[in-house]
């Protein structure tokens, strides 16, 4: 799941949480597919942030999947024989590569 702007929003993103409005309410359940008409509603209501499905948008600056599991491999060089650490490490990988999925 990718949180993103609402000005990002494109037609078929599929949104990975509820939007919710005052008071608790949902306006948008998950598992809903944006339309130009529900992204022109979003942007009118003032509603700034959504979550969608996947990683759908590119942001500056943002690493990739495959620098970001770099990145854990490299912090973990020294636990090579440490099993709670391994656990740890293969976990985290795991939900890395879930939340880009």
């Amino acid at each position: 799941m990718q949180q993103i702007l609402s000005a990002q929003a494109k037609e078929g993103m599929i949104l990975g949480k509820d939007i919710e409005i005052e008071g608790g309410r949902v306006l948008c359940g998950k598992g809903t597919a944006l339309t130009a008409s529900l992204i022109d509603r979003l942007l009118r209501m003032d509603i700034s942030n959504i979550t969608v499905e996947g990683h759908p948008v590119e942001i500056a600056g943002e690493k990739s999947l495959k620098e970001e599991l770099q990145d854990m491999e490299d912090r973990f060089t020294l636990v090579t024989d440490i099993k709670p650490l391994m656990y740890m490490k293969k976990r985290l990988m795991q939900r890395l590569i879930a939340s880009r999925s």
